[in-house]
Parts: structure tokens; sequence; C-alpha cells
């Protein structure tokens, strides 16, 4: 018998005004999958995570959370899962480690627990030693993956991640995966949106947006293999410039 779903949208839409951001998406993401929300700024990748996060209410449709309806139930939602914002969103005036300490007593983790899972997050982010530094005077990667970290610290069933790597180097986007990627051992599964190809191929499978619609999801072979056209490869070799002496 198939697993439950984790999440499931049926028809869900969302309207601000005379503006549609979402409308008509279906969709089911079960439990240990990497489903990636794929599309361009104004593809309705926020408003759907906000919506499957129990911040907006949907204008038309119905979407479950860990079987928790999102708009009667939403307070059951939100204790269960992670949710990580575009945008920084910790206190930073707050260090490293006083975040943790926060997030984990917003989230009621019990106290004996905390030590242990600090210690492990902070290891696997490799933050150990910022740890007393405060979140507004880390780098912009470090912030992104202690923003990860407030987010796993209470152990979530379910990790919706609002285009997680925009703006940060190539390293931190590695390492961020790396803890995603140690997330998913752990049994929790993942929604995460993003405007790059190269992350969309580390998801199990792949939902194509556009202008709030879905238009595919499959594995990305699948819809590689689905779509027209090939890949044209260019190769320079760089010319010697004549010296001119002056």
């Amino acid at each position: 018998m198939d697993a439950q779903p984790v999440l499931e949208a049926e028809g869900l839409a969302k309207r601000f005004g005379d503006r549609t951001a979402v409308e008509g998406l279906s969709l089911a993401v079960q439990p240990g999958e990497v489903l990636g929300l794929l599309g361009s700024d104004g593809a309705g990748k926020t408003t759907t995570l906000q919506m499957l996060a129990a911040i907006l209410d949907p204008s038309a449709g119905r979407a479950t959370v860990l079987g928790f309806d999102t708009v009667r139930q939403a307070a059951a939602i939100t204790s269960r899962i992670g949710y990580m914002s575009q945008t920084f969103s910790l206190y930073g005036r707050l260090t490293v480690e006083e975040n943790l300490d926060f997030f984990a007593e917003l989230h009621r983790v019990p106290a004996a627990a905390i030590p242990e899972r600090k210690a492990q997050l902070l290891g696997f982010a490799r933050l150990e030693a910022h740890r007393d530094r405060t979140a507004r005077d880390l780098s912009g990667g470090m912030q992104k993956k202690l923003a990860l970290c407030c987010a796993l610290i209470h152990q979530p069933e379910l990790l919706l991640l609002d285009e997680p790597t925009t703006g940060v180097d190539p390293v931190s986007r590695r390492e961020f995966w790396n803890i995603l990627y140690r997330a998913l051992t752990g049994g929790t599964t993942i929604v995460v949106s993003t405007p790059y190809m190269d992350e969309a191929e580390r998801c199990t499978r792949v939902a194509l947006l556009h202008e709030g619609r879905l238009i595919a999801c499959d594995a990305p072979g699948r819809l590689r293999a689905e779509m027209p056209g090939g890949m044209l490869e260019i190769a320079a070799r760089p010319q010697r410039q004549a010296l001119s002496l002056l």
C-alpha cells in the first residue's frame, strides 16, 4: 500500500485583487521526497509555499499537510514543519547560538535535547567557530545556513524552503545542500523553490511553474527527455594579441 502523501494540493489558487499568483495547482508529495519548485520570478513559487505553510489562505481549492487542512488546522501544521523564507528572517542582534536557542524554545524542543541538536547542526553547517557572532555580522552564505539550522532545530517532518541559496557563493550552496541531504536521512521531506537548473537536478522530482500554473511535474531526467531541442557547446581558443611598443 502506498504511503500517505506528506502534502496534497487540489486546485489550489491564490488571487490578490485582479492579479492571479497561483491557479489550479494540484500535486502530491510522498514521504522522503525532495520536490523542487522551478520557475522564474513571478511564477508563483513563493505564494505556493506560503499557502502550503498555512501562512496564506487559498482563494480556491484546498491543501492538506501531514493530514491537516491548511485553513482549518493551521496551528497543527506550523508546529510540525520548518519554513525558511526568501528574506533574512533571523534576529540580527542575537548570536548564532542565541538564535538556535530561541527557535528551539519557540518550537518547544525538550531542554535536554537542545545541546545535542545544536552541536549537530553547528557541525553540519560548519558554524561552530562562529557560535558567538551576531547573525547580522555573518556572511550571506552563513546567514542562509544558520536560517536552515533554525528551521531544523525541532526536527520537522516537512521542510519548506523558498529560494534558500539565491545570492550566495557556490561553496555555500554546496554546503547548504549537504545539510539538506543529512536532513533527508533523518526522515524529513523537503519542498524547495529555486530558479537554478543545477539545483533542480538534485531533486527527486521537479514541478515546473509558469505564470502561476503547473505545466509539468516529473523526475529531472524524464523532464529533460520530454523537452525538445538540444545543447550547443562552443569552445573558444584564446588568441594571442600582438604587443605594440609605443
